[in-house]
């Protein structure tokens, strides 16, 4: 390893990580920490697995908790309305000219709108019309678009010899696939991604007046051209088998009744959620794979060594797909989730009262080694990988099939085109705890 990748995640030493995880405090984290948050983890996983924290809430990073409180969805709510009313909703940004007079914020309609912070049954009402057009022929059907995707994207690439793997590469490919899910028009998509940064960038733990006034501004201009598509939609509706933004405004349709028809604001709230859901966590997936092949080279031979022996497309993607999950498992895209006890309860033995508040560290429980044989390692050949970045139960993430295809494809053809390619800088990281992934990365492709 060179002086540039071992610059990419510094080793934090011993007494150094027991220090953060003792005063450990997600609304103001060392930069040391978010460059490398797992010698924290491993030292709250073996010292103080349930930590009590300064607010009175509960940081969990063992994987049997997590996976416990994951599959109890009737005690353990999703729905953010406590949480986030006193973190998003207050002035200004709970009046003119962000919203209307008696209004509530911006952020906080959107995220307590959202799929992935709701209870059963409007969870359940909302993924099940998401999940009709995730379905795996639906899927299977989008694999020659994204190739074609994808082959353009480094064909631009090759023409300059590099480019940047976040810009140029990581974060084009999933705004392009949710922007075909929904048919969103080429024209209107530069925006995308960064109402998308904005946006979920306010769920970090901390957030500065400019982050959050960003963040509100980001949604109104978002819901503001979402209101002319669902117009137009309406009036000129796609195929609800492939266009999920006709599915949702649709409804499902069994015989005469449309009981699961989305109000206007869960329609335009979700159309925002799975735009920026699935271009954020995609984005970090594929770059995060990337540079980290950077820092672990003998990964990067043996992987290609693995795909170059390939004798069919079936083996070549199950090779690529153990690398995808491991490559979640060791860096995962989205590192922590949050619950809310809705009675006292206890977790593998642990009492915690009603109103709890949970933060489940997924980045934690992906490195636990009492599930992962010799978790701090990249091991692109592991198999029975039960990572959670795609959480787990009711919740677990409704395009994660879609994901792993995009990775898939992505990272394959990537190495296929450019098997000696080399960082030219090290790698801006995002310099979020919720969120991990980089801000660029540049690249050449030798």
């Amino acid at each position: 390893m060179n002086t540039l990748t071992s610059n990419i995640t510094p080793p934090l030493s011993a007494d150094r990580a027991s220090e953060i995880a003792q005063s450990l405090d997600l609304r103001a984290l060392p930069a040391d920490f978010l460059n490398n948050p797992y010698p924290v983890y491993a030292a709250l996983r073996e010292t103080e697995p349930f930590k009590r924290m300064s607010d009175g809430s509960y940081f969990l990073t063992r994987h049997a908790d997590l996976v416990a409180v994951y599959r109890d969805a009737k005690v353990f709510s999703s729905d953010k309305q406590v949480e986030f009313g006193p973190k998003y909703n207050h002035a200004p940004f709970n009046e003119p000219p962000f919203t209307t007079a008696g209004g509530v914020a911006p952020l906080f309609e959107h995220h307590t709108n959202s799929l992935v912070f709701n209870d059963a049954p409007r969870h359940t009402r909302v993924r099940r019309l998401i999940m009709g057009a995730l379905t795996r022929r639906a899927i299977e059907a989008m694999e020659p678009g994204l190739v074609q995707l994808v082959d353009g994207l480094l064909d631009r690439l090759q023409e300059r010899g590099g480019g940047d793997l976040i810009e140029d590469f990581a974060s084009a490919i999933p705004v392009e696939i949710i922007g075909n899910l929904l048919d969103v028009p080429h024209a209107d998509r530069e925006p995308l991604r960064g109402w998308s940064l904005a946006i979920l960038g306010a769920l970090e733990p901390a957030l500065t007046p400019e982050q959050e006034a960003l963040g509100n501004r980001s949604v109104n201009e978002f819901l503001a051209y979402l209101r002319e598509l669902v117009a137009q939609r309406r009036q000129h509706p796609g195929d609800p088998e492939h266009d999920v933004l006709t599915r949702l405004i649709q409804g499902e349709k069994d015989g005469e009744t449309s009981g699961d028809a989305l109000s206007e604001v869960e329609l335009l709230q979700n159309c925002v959620f799975l735009l920026n859901a699935g271009h954020e966590t995609t984005t970090n997936l594929i770059g995060n794979a990337l540079i980290t092949l950077q820092e672990w080279p003998e990964q990067l031979k043996q992987l290609q060594a693995d795909l170059k022996d390939a004798t069919s497309e079936d083996d070549r993607a199950h090779i690529l797909g153990l690398a995808v999950d491991e490559f979640l498992r060791f860096e995962s895209s989205n590192q922590l989730g949050n619950r809310r006890a809705l009675q006292a309860t206890q977790v593998n033995g642990v009492d915690l009262p009603a109103g709890a508040l949970v933060t489940l560290c997924i980045g934690a429980a992906n490195r636990d080694p009492a599930v992962y044989d010799q978790p701090e390692q990249l091991n692109l050949r592991r198999t029975g990988n039960k990572h959670l970045a795609f959480g787990f139960g009711v919740h677990q993430c409704a395009g994660l099939s879609l994901a792993r295809l995009e990775g898939r494809i992505a990272i394959g053809r990537f190495l296929q085109r450019f098997p000696d390619y080399q960082l030219t800088q090290t790698p801006l990281r995002g310099g979020r705890a919720r969120f991990r992934g980089f801000l660029n990365a540049p690249f050449h492709t030798v």
